[in-house]
């Protein structure tokens, strides 16, 4: 009892696949592309949360900055359950051989961890690994450390004034994903041993945080209220099993978007590949719906037919990319499980397979229905005359095409963690695919008026590219967008490394000096510059006087978080770094207002970052509070200040006018211009006289940041390329759905006398034309879309690899060209007789 179109759609599809591979792969590999994404963020998310205890180290996690627990405060924390207490500081690390480096020190207390464990290389326990030995307290350190100061396991060393052994190479340890970017190897001690050694001293910059395992019965939500009771001020930041690593679930969300639009792109792209996989299948059918037609078929019957069959095909092509984009995420996972930043339990997760399944079935309707409608329409007449490029005129498939996309589109919107940046995303694509559509029509119009220029094989070349079946118009918008999207990253990532590789070491300060004393910085001057072996300059050496504060009001009031905008909230939730200055510093980057005048004495004025004052709605002129020093400082901002954080200069977020802090006991801090001899050279000189003075090497923090962005964008690049391989794959289709021609077409350049070079180059000229032109329109829109990102998003310098973005048009060139020469062997291979009495 089965309908009448299902079953022509049953005897139809009884012949197998054959001419829908193409179809099949588009689909897949968009709905793989999506699949996979949103697996490898749900397996992430699931770490996390399976480690969200570890992560955190307890239930809850209370931070202290500048000062420790105070005996009532830890009576009152430990009432809440477990607590186990450590305290984060900095010191140098220096070798009996004189070598120094920085290292990140953490001082741990007996009950350390209360979750997780501590990973260790030699010693098997961490109490043994803590424990002293001959007369030394034992340490445990990263490897890096080892490395730097030249020493091995059972070696002794100083970390600041404290004699150490390191007793164990430390690995790994369960919460370090909860903490900041190191600037330094981490070294793992006894807390007691750190602050005996002068560490945790008054004024110096460390941390305490308090963890804490919950007693029975007491909420996560209870435990936060009277933390707020037992702890008030609010001067310390909390953190829970519930939200144990903020920045990285946002990072996660960012990432899972990003890739799972590249796989949505790579259905857009892979859209024109269905569609002319759709269109040839028809045409290849045109007996067969010319004859239902004279029988009586009605345009319903044959639509709904090939319909159906057409959906079951792409239900087909989306379960293999699901069951694809399942598969990678784990099989990934198995091969750099151990190299992997962020914890991930690699599973089965139904509802990103669900997502990807609903993407690519509605990119199936939105590119599938038309070429339904275009045969539904043709009358039986024009089919038998192999007719069936009848207008798209507006009809219920038409209507469902749209439907189709608009739902793809609102979904895409609706599931993004930004939906404004994913509107605008989608928009940029629409534009584009808009764009390069257009210049597939640019390219059919170029080769009609040029093709009278030329001879030969060119000539006949630039014929099939004006002709109807020309490749232009399918292929040249889909291998655009895949060139747009690989040109986007590539672009992207050359101005960044440009940035960190290039221009930030060439104008940031090589090194930080923090911890100077304020009584001896002639002295620590005069060391420097013999260390460097040249006098000091304001180009090459600049020393500022500096307090920690925060601001807590604005305009008379206490500060609101939701009135500022969320990428200045940062400036308000922690206490900052703020400099005290006199004269108008070199670079200091005015942009509104004016510095105080040299010897200013009147009420204090401040200079505040640009971008701060404006997500706080702030100008010259208003004023704010500032808690410093133990009181509250109230000053009005004189000027505001462009910070550029790879600059040479004072890039602190607030100054204060040089006489607000009249009086305190400020800390200082030096930044310096060197070279890599003359930072060994300082490095070791300074460990004489100045040793708690600790020297940070941003040489090294940019290296490091350079080797991780290196490894993303290689991650990003390989993602982005899914999409050129859609744009591939569109290729195919055309020269596949063109096969047939050509054949007869090498038959007739035989037959008239052209040689195989001849042909060859016909088909060089056909598809090297269509790579080229699509490579530079996906370049230039790459360029386009990437130069906001570059300048406004990272504010970085905009500089264009030009040997990358020359590569992607080569490229584009080259594998187009390779697939009409293979295109041209194919119908070459062909004997003539054949293919002339085919009708």
């Amino acid at each position: 009892m089965m309908p009448l179109s299902l079953r022509f759609a049953w005897r139809e599809m009884r012949g197998g696949v054959r001419g829908f591979r193409i179809f099949l792969a588009c689909l897949a590999l968009g709905a793989a592309a999506i699949a996979a994404a949103g697996s490898t963020a749900a397996a992430f998310r699931a770490g996390l949360a399976a480690q969200a205890r570890e992560i955190v180290g307890g239930d809850l996690a209370v931070a202290l900055e500048e000062r420790e627990f105070t005996s009532p405060e830890r009576r009152a924390l430990e009432r809440l359950g477990r607590v186990a207490y450590a305290a984060a500081s900095r010191a140098m690390a220096e070798a009996p051989n004189g070598e120094r480096r920085l290292a990140e020190v953490r001082g741990v207390g007996p009950d350390y961890p209360l979750a997780g464990a501590v990973e260790l290389g030699g010693e098997a326990r961490l109490a043994d690994a803590l424990a002293p030995a001959g007369g030394a307290a034992g340490v445990a350190v990263e490897q890096s450390l080892l490395d730097r100061l030249g020493l091995r396991l059972g070696d002794r060393f100083e970390l600041g004034d404290i004699p150490v052994v390191a007793r164990a190479v430390l690995i790994s340890e369960p919460d370090r994903l909860g903490r900041g970017f190191p600037l330094g190897p981490r070294v793992l001690a006894r807390l007691d041993v750190i602050r005996a050694g002068g560490l945790l001293a008054p004024g110096l910059p460390f941390g305490e945080t308090a963890r804490v395992v919950l007693r029975p019965g007491l909420s996560i939500r209870a435990a936060r209220s009277e933390t707020a009771r037992l702890l008030p001020g609010g001067a310390y930041r909390v953190r829970d099993r519930n939200n144990a690593a903020p920045g990285i679930g946002r990072l996660i969300d960012q990432l899972e978007y990003f890739l799972g639009f590249v796989g949505l792109a790579s259905l857009i792209a892979g859209g024109l590949g269905v569609s002319g996989a759709v269109g040839a299948y028809l045409d290849e059918r045109t007996d067969a719906i010319a004859t239902l037609k004279v029988l009586g078929a009605d345009g319903a019957l044959v639509r709904n037919a090939f319909l159906a069959q057409i959906a079951a095909l792409a239900c087909l092509g989306v379960a293999i990319g699901v069951a694809a984009g399942a598969a990678v995420p784990p099989l990934v996972g198995a091969l750099v499980r151990r190299e992997l930043p962020v914890p991930a339990l690699f599973g089965l997760y139904p509802a990103p397979l669900v997502r990807a399944a609903g993407f690519g079935l509605l990119a199936a309707a939105a590119f599938s229905l038309a070429p339904l409608g275009r045969a539904r329409r043709t009358p039986p007449a024009a089919l038998f005359r192999r007719e069936t490029s009848a207008a798209p005129g507006f009809g219920v498939e038409l209507a469902g095409a749209v439907m189709a996309g608009a739902a793809l589109a609102v979904i895409a919107v609706a599931t993004a963690p930004t939906p404004t940046t994913a509107a605008a995303m989608i928009a940029a694509v629409s534009v584009a695919f808009a764009a390069l559509a257009l210049v597939g029509v640019a390219i059919v119009r170029a080769a009609s008026r040029l093709r009278g220029l030329a001879r030969g094989g060119a000539r006949l070349g630039l014929a099939n590219l004006a002709g109807p079946r020309s490749a232009a118009r399918t292929a040249a918008p889909a291998i655009g967008l895949g060139v747009g999207l690989m040109a986007v990253v590539v672009l992207v990532q050359s101005s960044l490394v440009a940035e960190v590789a290039v221009t930030a070491p060439r104008q940031a300060p090589a090194l930080v000096f923090t911890e100077i004393p304020p009584e001896d910085d002639a002295r620590f001057d005069a060391a420097v510059a013999r260390a460097f072996g040249r006098p000091l300059a304001p180009s090459n050496f600049q020393r500022f006087a500096y307090a920690s504060g925060r601001i807590v009001g604005v305009r008379g009031r206490p500060v609101q978080r939701g009135r500022i905008a969320p990428q200045g909230r940062w400036a308000f939730d922690a206490d900052l770094v703020i400099a005290a200055i006199g004269t108008e510093p070199p670079a200091a980057g005015v942009v509104a207002g004016r510095w105080w005048p040299a010897g200013y004495r009147g009420p204090p004025l401040v200079a505040l970052d640009a971008d701060v004052a404006h997500a706080a709605g702030l100008k010259v002129g208003d004023e704010i509070a500032i808690s410093a020093l133990g009181r509250t400082l109230a000053a009005r901002i004189s000027a505001l200040r462009h910070v550029e954080l790879s600059a040479f200069g004072p890039d602190f977020t607030l100054v204060v006018d040089e006489a607000a802090f009249t009086g305190a006991n400020l800390r200082e801090l030096a930044i310096a211009r060197a070279t890599p001899a003359e930072e060994a050279r300082v490095t070791r000189a300074l460990g004489a006289d100045f040793a708690a003075v600790q020297v940070i090497s941003v040489r090294e923090a940019l290296e490091a940041a350079l080797g991780l962005l290196k490894r993303v964008t290689l991650a990003v690049r390989g993602a982005a390329a899914v999409a050129a391989l859609a744009g591939l794959l569109v290729l195919a289709g055309a020269i596949a759905a063109g096969a047939r021609a050509r054949v007869r077409e090498a038959a007739i350049l035989k037959v008239i006398g052209a040689s195989r070079r001849q042909g060859l180059g016909t088909y060089l000229v056909e598809y090297g034309a269509v790579g080229a032109a699509a490579g530079l329109a996906g370049v230039a829109l790459g360029a386009m879309a990437a130069w906001p990102v570059v300048t406004l998003v990272f504010e970085a310098p905009w500089s264009i690899d030009w040997a990358g973005a020359l590569g992607l048009v080569a490229g584009a060139a080259g594998i187009a060209s390779a697939g009409g020469l293979l295109a041209a062997l194919h119908a070459l291979a062909h004997p003539p007789a054949p293919a002339l009495r085919e009708p």
